[in-house]
């Protein structure tokens, strides 16, 4: 918000410098502020799968945050051998000679360049909605972060400029340790990263079972509990060794509606099968928010969950979340829904309220 200010000297930069990113430094704010206590770790929702997370040691990490936008044009390149969106990972997928249209649902609710601190990025896997420039440029430039990600994440930050010595390579097996959190990489699932590699670049050629080198899977292990990163995976039986290896308190897995002969996001019912499988205490769905032609309500997993716990004696409960909003476990493990702070609760303790319109009683 802006005042004292003529429409004289308002222009499309001017509007841009002080709108965007939508949030400003609110969150960035709210985040630096948060202390966590013993025995707990909190987290804020960033947007599509973007997770910020943070310790009693104040070890602050994020996952998957991705500052970028979908669409911004009707009018898309139409190569004529082969119709238009040839590049286009999602067509490629299917097959299709049409643009996704994706434009971006949500606001920005975090500024990356006022990130004062960090102490590691990660990147489940090289889809553009997963791993970003900006988001890279800033923390190279303002933290002593390192870049933590499989082999085609890794290659997108080398070609991006962020220095070899800041990039890990990691595969399913390996972790790092970092003040009082461990990062460990498992398996993904992530049918779609298979079959989506760039037709042409440095990551050309490699074989479609070379699922480590393109996607993992994160558990982060915490003093308050451990979260488990789903990035983009599907359902697969194999979470059930995920589980008994490791205790997962809450997962948090990507959940939209598919376009025709699509399938990238995972359906609620499949949400509901992989907690299941990990023998999680809470579900979290994200990545529904994003883009629009994919946005789902999160509300049908309540509704299978609902169906389906008395029945199957489900363990975990669901837990529905909304952008830019946060998270503290295990203070929140019980909660249903998020709900941003209203305000006003010094209501009670005024002695006059509603104080202007007091002449109207």
């Amino acid at each position: 918000m802006i005042n004292n200010v003529n429409i004289k000297d308002i222009d499309r930069q001017f509007w841009i410098d002080n709108v965007f990113p939508e949030w400003g430094t609110f969150l960035n704010e709210q985040i630096e502020d948060t202390k966590v206590g013993p025995g707990k770790f909190a987290m804020w929702w960033l947007g599509c799968t973007g997770i910020w997370i943070k310790t009693p040691a104040d070890c602050n990490i994020i996952i998957d945050l991705w500052l970028d936008t979908g669409k911004q044009t009707t009018k898309f390149p139409e190569p004529p051998e082969w119709g238009q969106g040839k590049d286009f990972q999602m067509a490629r997928m299917v097959g299709s000679r049409q643009w996704q249209p994706n434009a971006r649902a949500v606001p920005m609710v975090i500024d990356p360049f006022a990130i004062k601190k960090m102490d590691a990025v990660l990147s489940t896997h090289f889809h553009r909605d997963h791993i970003d420039p900006y988001v890279a440029a800033a923390i190279v430039n303002n933290t002593d972060a390192p870049f933590i990600g499989p082999k085609f994440s890794c290659d997108i930050w080398r070609k991006w400029g962020v220095p070899e010595d800041r990039i890990r390579e990691v595969r399913p097996g390996d972790s790092i340790r970092i003040k009082d959190m461990e990062i460990v990489a498992v398996d993904s699932f992530d049918r779609t990263a298979l079959i989506t590699a760039p037709p042409a670049g440095d990551i050309r050629g490699i074989l479609p079972d070379d699922m480590d080198d393109r996607a993992v899977n994160f558990i982060i292990k915490t003093p308050g509990g451990n979260i488990y990163h789903s990035g983009d995976s599907h359902m697969s039986n194999y979470y059930v060794k995920h589980g008994k290896d490791h205790e997962i308190d809450v997962v948090l897995v990507s959940y939209g509606e598919n376009p025709i002969g699509c399938s990238d996001k995972v359906t609620s019912v499949d949400c509901c099968r992989i907690a299941e499988n990990l023998n999680a205490k809470v579900l979290i769905p994200f990545h529904y928010d994003i883009w629009s032609n994919m946005l789902a309500d999160p509300k049908e997993i309540e509704l299978v969950y609902n169906y389906r716990k008395d029945r199957l004696n489900y363990k975990f409960h669901v837990f529905l979340w909304e952008v830019g909003g946060g998270y503290i476990y295990p203070d929140d493990k019980d909660k249903k829904r998020f709900m941003f702070r209203r305000g006003f609760e010094d209501a009670f303790e005024l002695d006059e309220p509603n104080v202007p319109f007091k002449s109207f009683l």
